[in-house]
């Protein structure tokens, strides 16, 4: 372990951190804690939600560092946050739904947000199917933009490229997904029934 500078780049820190190395998660923690924070205050009035999520998107670094490529970690290490950000969102509204049906002593159907039904589809079934035919640059920006909820702004800023960018990216991405989904689920409407072929 060696003492890091602060001409040390981003880069050469997270190496050090995939090597095991403490005290460069610390110099990461001290160059990117606060706009971190202050980022995630922004999007959470929940100061204990957000030092968890500060807390937890460091523990990830320290897991994975070594998976990061590029030289500057900040949109990396914001995407992580981002993350973090939306899990604990999604802990804390089941546990507050659970909360609720033990409350009134009888289970009450509640509608998923649609954030939850965008990230549930991402994890499982036909949209994660999806998105894994689409090209890599529109698929990040769709995570950027949908699961992260950045703006075209912020997700030009994250990804290294330009707003304009984003936005044609943004409804090319739209469109190969609709297309993915279209040929995962050639008859989308259960009453219709295909024409030719069989049942």
């Amino acid at each position: 372990m060696r003492g890091h500078r602060e001409s040390d780049t981003d880069a050469a820190l997270l190496r050090a951190v995939a090597g095991g190395d403490a005290a460069a998660l610390g110099a990461l923690y001290d160059r990117h804690a606060g706009w971190l924070h202050a980022r995630l205050t922004r999007r959470c009035a929940d100061p204990e939600v957000v030092r968890e999520v500060l807390q937890d998107t460091f523990v990830t670094v320290w897991r994975s560092a070594g998976g990061h490529r590029g030289e500057e970690a900040g949109g990396w290490l914001w995407t992580v946050a981002a993350r973090r950000l939306v899990d604990a969102r999604r802990v804390q509204e089941r546990a507050d739904r659970v909360e609720a049906a033990r409350v009134e002593d009888w289970p009450s159907p509640v509608a998923a947000s649609a954030e939850e039904r965008v990230l549930a589809g991402l994890e499982f079934g036909d949209v994660g199917t999806a998105l894994d035919r689409i090209s890599p640059e529109l698929r990040e920006v769709l995570r950027a933009t949908v699961v992260d909820g950045l703006t075209t702004r912020e997700a030009a800023r994250l990804l290294g490229i330009p707003e304009g960018t984003v936005k044609t990216r943004a409804m090319r991405a739209r469109a190969e997904l609709r297309a993915a989904l279209a040929q995962l689920n050639p008859n989308p409407n259960p009453n219709t029934h295909p024409s030719g072929g069989p049942a």
